[in-house]
């Protein structure tokens, strides 16, 4: 019996020795594969239904938002030019990116990191058409196609920010060419010098922060908006004649909707569900309603009553202001960026447009423009850690606490990129375009309102 006990021990010693060989074995050759699945990007659901709903919310900025926010603010026989031009940006703008803006915009081709290299400044075509992209393809660990689609909504909304300048009088047809041209030639490679990644001129060279868009959108299309102002001219009877916003209804509807709709611009450029977007949206909201607040006390004590133009500017300013910032600034940063922006851009939008007589029909530049320079310069204040900020990342992936000194240089330099690159190429195309098509309609067309002169419609039926 002992021998039999025995010889069963021995037997089952051998075949756990050679299942725990076996083990071994599998673990080693699994080693190297578990390691390459934990390097490789697998899809999280929850950020994609995040920015699945994040870029919905900044395509509704364009449509319905900024139309019904600048269509409220024109006269009655503009505001269906307004719409036009939004929604027509809308399909333009979403066919170009496919062929070749998102291509010129993040292709990182001749890309390195800390180097100057001509990828730097533009992207590469060879994601033209989308080539390569398909269903399984992924950006981080969000479908690729749902990124391209976010910042999509991001290249519709930044020309048609621009339009505000000139509204009222510039040809529908110039405004398609210098939309279609502006994007490629200024809009696209912005994009990229600020969001490609490693080697790019602004977040990697320069070092400058821009989480959602200060430079790539609002500086961009607010210097292109004051250039385009000029150029165009005046509006007929501009100064001598009064020109009220034919319904600010419309106006404060369309304001609102860019309030909502601001979450998915700032919140969503995290691309996660996670701390950063909700800190984003929180400070976006405090920022906007501290600008809105200001804005109206300021002109309440300047002209004795607050209006419901004034808060809802003030609210458009305290949304650009902070948008730079969502992604490292705290609550108090986020407090003073909206004080801040909200008393700087009404200056902007009344007695400096007054003062220097250009005719920005919308104050794309007074809110845009100025704004985005406010929002862009206390980034680099307000990201200290010291003031409730996030600090930076240094080389090891740590945040760290920022030099403001230093961090403010770096932001000041990329806005002066950014306003030259904007300023000189904004004026060539124009350039262009009116030594083409022309720039402006004609002084009856635009007496009688570019809805009929334009389009042979009328936005209301006034019978």
């Amino acid at each position: 019996m002992q021998q039999r006990c025995a010889s069963l021990l021995a037997g089952k010693r051998t075949a756990y020795t050679r299942i725990g060989t076996l083990i071994v074995i599998l673990l080693i050759c699994g080693v190297p594969s578990l390691a390459m699945a934990q390097d490789t990007a697998t899809l999280d659901s929850g950020n994609t239904a995040w920015m699945l709903t994040a870029t919905a919310l900044v395509l509704f900025m364009t449509i319905p938002g900024l139309a019904l926010f600048y269509g409220g603010l024109v006269r009655v026989q503009n505001v269906l030019s307004v719409l036009m031009q939004c929604f027509a940006l809308t399909g333009l703008m979403t066919i170009l990116w496919i062929i070749c803006g998102y291509s010129l915009a993040f292709n990182t081709a001749g890309m390195e990191a800390g180097k100057i290299t001509l990828g730097s400044f533009v992207g590469g075509l060879g994601t033209m058409f989308l080539r390569g992209v398909g269903v399984d393809s992924l950006s981080g660990d969000i479908p690729e196609t749902v990124f391209i689609t976010f910042q999509m909504t991001f290249a519709i909304i930044t020309p048609a920010l621009i339009a505000g300048a000139f509204a009222e009088r510039m040809k529908f047809s110039a405004m398609l060419i210098f939309s279609v041209l502006w994007s490629l030639v200024v809009y696209a490679p912005l994009c990229h010098m600020a969001w490609s990644g490693p080697g790019s001129l602004f977040g990697d060279i320069i070092g400058a922060l821009d989480f959602a868009g200060g430079n790539v959108v609002h500086i961009n299309a607010g210097i292109a908006a004051l250039v385009a102002a000029i150029l165009v001219g005046k509006r007929i009877g501009y100064g001598t004649s009064a020109m009220p916003p034919h319904s600010l209804t419309l106006t404060v509807v369309g304001a609102s909707m860019l309030w909502v709709g601001w979450f998915g611009f700032n919140a969503g450029s995290a691309v996660a569900a996670n701390g950063t977007a909700g800190m984003a949206m929180l400070v976006t909201q405090i920022s906007t309603a501290t600008a809105a607040i200001a804005w109206m006390f300021v002109e309440w004590a300047k002209h004795g009553k607050p209006s419901a133009l004034g808060i809802v500017t003030g609210a458009v300013a305290g949304l650009v202001a902070i948008t730079p910032a969502s992604g490292t600034v705290g609550p108090i940063g986020a407090l003073v960026i909206g004080l801040v922006s909200g008393v700087v851009c009404f200056w902007g939008a009344t007695s400096l447009k007054s003062k220097l007589g250009y005719d920005d029909s919308l104050d794309a530049f007074g809110v845009h423009g100025i704004g985005g320079i406010v929002g862009a310069l206390l980034t680099g204040v307000f990201t200290a850690m010291a003031l409730g900020g996030t600090g930076v990342e240094n080389s090891a992936g740590e945040l760290v606490e920022i030099n403001i000194g230093l961090q403010v240089w770096k932001q000041f330099l990329s806005i002066a990129i950014t306003i030259v690159w904007s300023g000189v190429l904004s004026f060539i195309i124009l350039k262009i375009v009116d030594a083409t098509v022309g720039l402006r309609v004609e002084e009856d067309d635009e007496r009688q309102g570019l809805d009929l002169s334009q389009h042979n419609e009328r936005g209301y039926n006034l019978s």
